[in-house]
C-alpha cells in the first residue's frame, strides 16, 4: 500500500520532531524550512534553552516536560550525541508571592520528577556565590538543566534524514491556505509539493500564512539575551558549581551558565515589543542591557563589573494565554497547525512531535487547552 505522504513546514523545535515521529510512525515525510534548522531568525535559534519541569499549579506542562525529558535521553542514546546537560535548575521563591512555586510541588511529585525543597539556609550553604536577599526558599530539579538549541535542531534533522526522511530548503508561498483543503503547496522557487496531509509548524510565520485562522493568536515578541564574561579562572559561575537558575518574581529573570564558552547567559522573560522575525534588526536595547547588568551585579556579587561578551535578539511566538496551538485547521481537514511556543516550547519538542504524529496518522483529537476554539470563548 502507498504510504501516507505528510509535508511538515518548519524545521524548528516543533516541526523537526513532528517530522521525525511521523516518519517513525510509517509515513512518507518531506520537511521544509526557509533558512534551515536552528537558523538565527527562527524561534529555535541560539545556543541554549532551559530544560525544566517546574511550571506552577493547574497546567499540563510538568507532565509533558517530564515525558519530553525521557524522550531527549532516549534519542541521545540512539544518535550517540549529547544535547541535554543535566546541571540542575534552581527556582528562587520570595516566601510572599510564592503560590507558583508551591503549586508546582504536587505536580512534580505526580510526574515523578526528582526535586528538593530547600530553605534559605540550605540555599546559602550550597551556592554561596549567589546573593539570596529577598529569597526565602527554593525548588531544585537535579536532573534538569539546559539543552543545546541550534545544534539539536540540526541533530533532529540529521536523524530524520538518516532514517529516510526528505528535506527541502524553501519557504511556502501564502496562496489560499486559509480557505480550505490544499492538494499542493507552492514554494518560493516556483516548485510545488503535493502531500496527503500538511503540518505547519513555522513559528512566528504562522500568522502570515494563516491570517484569518491564526492572525493575532500568535504574535512575535522581541527578547534580548545577554552573555557576561566570568572572572578569569573563577569557576563559581560555571557548571557544575552553578546550575541553571530562575528568579520568578517581577521581572522574571533567568540564566544559564556555561553556554559553550559564550559566557553567563541572563535574560528577562517579560514579553518584549512586537518584532518582525524576517526583517527586524536584531539589536539589543540599552535599557535591557542596563537592567541585566544591574540584576547580575545584585544577585551574583562576584560578577561585579563583568564585561558583556555577546548578545542576541530572539523572539517568542506568543499566544494570548501562553498555551500552544495544536489543532486541525477548522476549514481544511488535511492541515494541522502546531505553534505558539511562547518562550517555553523548545524543551517539549520531542513530546509534542510524538503527540502530533499520533494525531495526524490516526485522525486523533487534540487537548482542549491547545484547541483554536478556546480563543472564541
Amino acid at each position: 500500500m502507498r504510504k501516507l505522504h505528510v509535508a511538515v513546514i518548519g524545521a524548528g523545535a516543533f516541526g523537526g520532531w513532528c517530522a521525525l515521529y511521523l516518519l517513525r510512525g510509517g509515513a512518507q515525510v518531506t520537511l521544509i524550512d526557509a533558512w534551515g534548522p536552528g537558523n538565527s531568525r527562527s524561534s529555535s535559534g541560539g545556543e541554549t534553552r532551559v530544560m525544566r519541569c517546574t511550571y506552577g499549579p493547574d497546567q499540563p506542562y510538568t507532565e509533558l516536560a517530564a515525558h519530553a525529558l525521557r524522550l531527549w535521553k532516549a534519542n541521545e542514546r540512539t544518535w550517540k550525541r549529547t544535547y541535554l546537560h543535566p546541571i540542575g535548575v534552581l527556582w528562587m521563591a520570595d516566601g510572599n508571592d510564592d503560590g507558583w512555586e508551591n503549586g508546582s510541588l504536587r505536580l512534580l511529585k505526580a510526574a515523578k520528577v526528582p526535586f528538593e525543597r530547600l530553605s534559605k539556609r540550605q540555599l546559602q550553604r550550597r551556592w554561596p556565590q549567589i546573593n539570596f536577599d529577598h529569597i526565602e526558599w527554593g525548588v531544585f530539579e537535579p536532573q534538569s538543566g539546559y539543552l543545546l538549541a541550534r545544534s539539536s535542531c540540526q541533530g533532529v534533522v540529521d536523524g530524520f534524514l538518516h532514517e529516510g526522511g526528505k528535506y527541502r530548503q524553501g519557504s511556502v508561498v501564502r496562496g489560499n491556505l486559509d480557505r480550505g483543503p490544499s492538494k499542493t503547496i507552492e514554494l518560493s522557487d516556483g516548485s510545488h509539493i503535493a502531500a496527503d496531509r500538511y503540518v505547519f509548524a513555522c513559528g512566528p510565520w504562522m500568522s502570515t500564512l494563516f491570517p484569518r485562522t491564526i492572525g493575532d493568536k500568535i504574535e512575535s515578541r522581541k527578547q534580548d539575551v545577554f552573555f557576561f564574561g566570568t572572572p578569569p579562572g573563577d569557576t563559581r559561575f560555571s557548571p557544575p558549581q552553578m546550575p541553571v537558575w530562575a528568579d520568578h518574581r517581577f521581572p522574571f529573570m533567568y540564566g544559564i551558565p556555561g553556554n559553550d564558552g559564550r559566557g553567563f547567559k541572563i535574560a528577562d522573560d517579560t514579553r518584549g515589543p512586537a518584532f518582525d522575525p524576517t526583517t527586524g534588526n536584531r539589536n539589543i536595547s540599552d535599557e535591557g542591557l542596563k537592567q541585566a547588568r544591574a540584576y547580575i551585579e545584585f544577585r551574583f556579587p562576584g560578577m561585579q563589573g563583568a564585561p558583556l561578551v555577546e548578545s542576541r535578539v530572539c523572539q517568542y511566538e506568543q499566544t494570548p494565554d501562553s498555551h500552544f496551538i495544536i489543532d486541525r485547521h477548522p476549514d481544511a481537514e488535511n492541515i494541522w497547525l502546531v505553534g505558539g511556543g511562547s518562550g517555553h516550547g523548545f524543551k517539549h519538542g520531542p513530546a509534542v512531535g510524538e503527540f502530533v504524529a499520533k494525531l495526524v496518522l490516526k485522525d486523533g483529537e487534540t487537548k482542549p487547552f491547545w484547541r483554536l476554539n478556546r480563543f472564541r470563548k
